[in-house]
C-alpha cells in the first residue's frame, strides 16, 4: 500500500505541460502534491569497536507540503545521515519522523531518493530504467498499473524531462545532465510525495550544474512535490530553496533555519542581485558562528 500524502500528478497533468506562476501568486499554481515532513528531536549515534560517534542530535525541522528545503553544511555535519533517516533507510535512536502524517518505519514508494551518481542500470535502456521501479513494485503488489498505463506514464515523464527521443538509449550514450534527468524521471514515475536529493549535482561541471538547477526548479514548479535537498554549496542552496537549514556544531545538528525571500521562478542571473548576495552573507555568517 502506498504511503500517506496526496497522489502525484496523473499522466494527463504531466502531458498537459502546466506552467505555474511565480511563488508570490499561489492562486495560479496547481494544488501541492507533496507531503508534510516533521522531524522532532531526532538523534543518531553510531557505535563501532567500542567507539561512540554522535552523527546528529536534537534535530527539529518542519517542511511544508510542496516546500523545497536545503540542508547545508560542511562534510561530516550529518546531512546525509539525516536524509537517510527521513528516507527510512536508517533508524533514528531518538525522536520521531513523520511524512504525510505517518511515522517513518522503513523505506516506502512515497519517498523517492536521488544521489550524487544517477545510479542507472547500465544494461537497461533509459525507458526500461524508468519503468524498473514501478514494475518491481507491481511484482510486490504495491502498484496496480498495467503495462500500457505504465508505458504511457513513462513516455509522458520522459517527454517532460526532455528525453522523449532517448528512450532506447543506454546510460553510457547520455550526457551527465541527461543521466540525471533520466534518474529524476525514474524517481517521479513511482509517484512520490517526497523527493530526497543527496548532492545530486555535485559531480557535474559548472555549466551543466546551472542547467540542472533550472531543470529541477521547473520540475518542482510542475509537480509541486516536497523536496529536501542536501548540499555543501551556499549558492546552490539559495538558488533552490524556500528555506536553508544550516547544519554543524558539536554534536551536529541544525544551527539555524534561514528563509530565502527571493521571488520565483529563479534563474542563473539572480546570483548577482543584491537580494541573493544578502542571503548568502547571512548563511555564511551562520556557518561560521
Amino acid at each position: 500500500m502506498r504511503g500517506a500524502g496526496p497522489a502525484a500528478p496523473s499522466v494527463g497533468r504531466v502531458a498537459a505541460g502546466l506552467h505555474p506562476g511565480a511563488a508570490g501568486d499561489r492562486r495560479e499554481q496547481p494544488a501541492a502534491d507533496g507531503a508534510h515532513v516533521v522531524l522532532e528531536s531526532v538523534g543518531k549515534t553510531f557505535r563501532r569497536a567500542g567507539r561512540r560517534t554522535v552523527a546528529i542530535s536534537g534535530v527539529n525541522l518542519r517542511v511544508a507540503t510542496g516546500g523545497l528545503v536545503c540542508l547545508l553544511g560542511p562534510s561530516g555535519c550529518g546531512k546525509s545521515t539525516l536524509l537517510r533517516i527521513v528516507a527510512g533507510a536508517l533508524e533514528c535512536d531518538e525522536g520521531s519522523v513523520t511524512v504525510g502524517g505517518r511515522a517513518v518505519a522503513g523505506p516506502a514508494p512515497d519517498r523517492g531518493m536521488l544521489f550524487q551518481s544517477p545510479m542507472l542500470f547500465p544494461w537497461l535502456t533509459t525507458r526500461k530504467n524508468v519503468l524498473f521501479g514501478p514494475k518491481a513494485q507491481r511484482a510486490a503488489g504495491a502498484d496496480e498499473r498495467d503495462d500500457p498505463e505504465l508505458g504511457s506514464e513513462a513516455d509522458a515523464i520522459l517527454a517532460t524531462v526532455g528525453l522523449s527521443g532517448f528512450g532506447d538509449a543506454f546510460p553510457h550514450e547520455l550526457s551527465g545532465g541527461m543521466q540525471h534527468r533520466a534518474a529524476f524521471a525514474r524517481a517521479m514515475v513511482t509517484r512520490p510525495s517526497l523527493l530526497l536529493m543527496d548532492e545530486p549535482f555535485g559531480a557535474l561541471d559548472a555549466i551543466t550544474r546551472v542547467r540542472m538547477h533550472e531543470f529541477l526548479l521547473r520540475m518542482w514548479e510542475r509537480y509541486r512535490i516536497t523536496i529536501i535537498f542536501v548540499t555543501h554549496d551556499i549558492e546552490e542552496a539559495v538558488m533552490l530553496g524556500d528555506r536553508v537549514a544550516v547544519m554543524g556544531g558539536r554534536p551536529p545538528g541544525i544551527r539555524e533555519v534561514i528563509d530565502v525571500p527571493l521571488h520565483r521562478p529563479r534563474h542563473a542571473a539572480d546570483v548577482d542581485t543584491a537580494e541573493f548576495l544578502a542571503v548568502k552573507r547571512r548563511i555564511r555568517a551562520a556557518l561560521t558562528a
